[in-house]
């Protein structure tokens, strides 16, 4: 299979250091403690990238994501290293979209200038909530002051795509607090708002000791109004939580949804590659999660920790688990294209998900309901579990 026959390509760089744990958060993250060592870590990544270049099939990148983690903590300089390491590496589409989060925590005065300077082009900034209260309640380490000030520089620094991540459902939140979050969210005018239900997670803080969470029928009022505000503020939700002004998706989380590639870099990532052949195969691999143990074994093949070819019934099941979020849905072309199996593997799903109306089907084109968008776990079930 050639380079323009395999699905698109992106870069993600994981970063795990925090200033501390959230509560709440089941990511890769590691309280920084006494520093980290940018320069050794950079290395280790550029290390890593040059391991997996075969894994690119001599692709070009569609775009990178700086996640974590707290990406911001790093500085301006260490990014630009960064990114200038993987341009000598790999060829990058003139117009790359390269993201990368921030927390209003750990912003200093100019650090969003440094960060467009070093080539960022999108930003994504972990407000959760603009409730001083609610911060705390979940662990954050900023308040108010700090997410408005954080939108602001975002664009005095230039940047004319960025994105506010808002929560719902927090402990002890109420219908007005959750309005009032989306009505200051809109107000900063950001191109992009995902807007989310916070959920407990295993392995995290509050899994072990819950918090008193709002009731089911709530939270449902919470979205619904959400919903309700974004679009009248014309944002269009494209994806389960994910709401954009006209023509500013993330083009980054597109690419997974559409079930298309990318390399993982970083400890804890995960990476999703396709190689020539009929059929094709397709492989998920994950790095090894501690950072120390990361550092020691980058570039070598020691770094991947556990790998996985995907089988018919796990192609199936993965690609539906992403294509089913986007509003749009997909078609049956692309799930041919991106899986290498013929779109008669999907008839019976289809069929079934058509009687319980969970889907629409034009021709080759299928899209979710509103009724399979309510019950998308369910929906996603027909097509197998993981």
């Amino acid at each position: 299979m050639r380079a323009s026959q395999l699905p698109p390509l992106a870069l993600y760089v994981h970063i795990p250091w925090c200033v501390k744990k959230c509560p709440y958060c089941d990511f890769n993250s590691h309280a920084i403690g006494d520093g980290v060592d940018e320069a050794a870590y950079v290395d280790a990544l550029l290390s890593d990238l040059e391991h997996d270049l075969p894994d690119a099939g001599g692709r070009s990148l569609e775009s990178i994501f700086f996640g974590g983690g707290t990406p911001s903590l790093f500085s301006g300089a260490s990014i630009g290293r960064l990114l200038a390491g993987v341009r000598e590496r790999m060829e990058c589409r003139s117009d790359m979209e390269v993201t990368l989060e921030a927390n209003p925590g750990t912003l200093e005065t100019g650090r969003f200038a440094d960060f467009r300077e070093a080539g960022i082009t999108r930003l994504s900034i972990g407000v959760q909530s603009f409730h001083g209260g609610l911060l705390r309640r979940i662990g954050r380490i900023h308040g108010r002051p700090e997410s408005i000030a954080a939108a602001r520089e975002a664009a005095s620094a230039g940047f004319d795509s960025f994105n506010l991540d808002l929560m719902y459902g927090l402990p002890g939140q109420d219908l007005a607090q959750a309005r009032a979050d989306v009505e200051t969210a809109i107000a900063l005018r950001p191109s992009h708002i995902s807007y989310y239900q916070m959920t407990l997670e295993p392995n995290t803080l509050f899994h072990a000791a819950p918090p008193t969470l709002p009731d089911e029928d709530l939270i449902w009022e919470m979205q619904l109004q959400g919903e309700d505000l974004l679009a009248r503020a014309g944002y269009r939700q494209y994806e389960v939580s994910a709401y954009a002004l006209v023509g500013r998706q993330c083009r980054h989380n597109l690419n997974y949804w559409r079930f298309g590639d990318y390399l993982g870099l970083g400890a804890g990532a995960h990476g999703k590659t396709t190689s020539g052949g009929a059929p094709p195969l397709v492989r998920r691999t994950r790095k090894v999660r501690h950072p120390a143990d990361y550092l020691n074994k980058a570039g070598t093949g020691a770094a991947v920790s556990g790998h996985q070819t995907l089988n018919e019934e796990d192609l199936v099941f993965e690609f539906m688990l992403n294509a089913l979020r986007l509003n749009a849905g997909f078609t049956l072309a692309l799930f041919e294209n991106h899986t290498g199996l013929g779109r008669e593997r999907l008839d019976q799903g289809l069929a079934e998900a058509r009687k319980r109306g969970m889907i629409d089907q034009i021709g080759a084109s299928v899209r979710p309901t509103p009724l399979g968008r309510q019950y998308l776990n369910d929906l996603i079930a027909i097509f197998g579990t993981s």
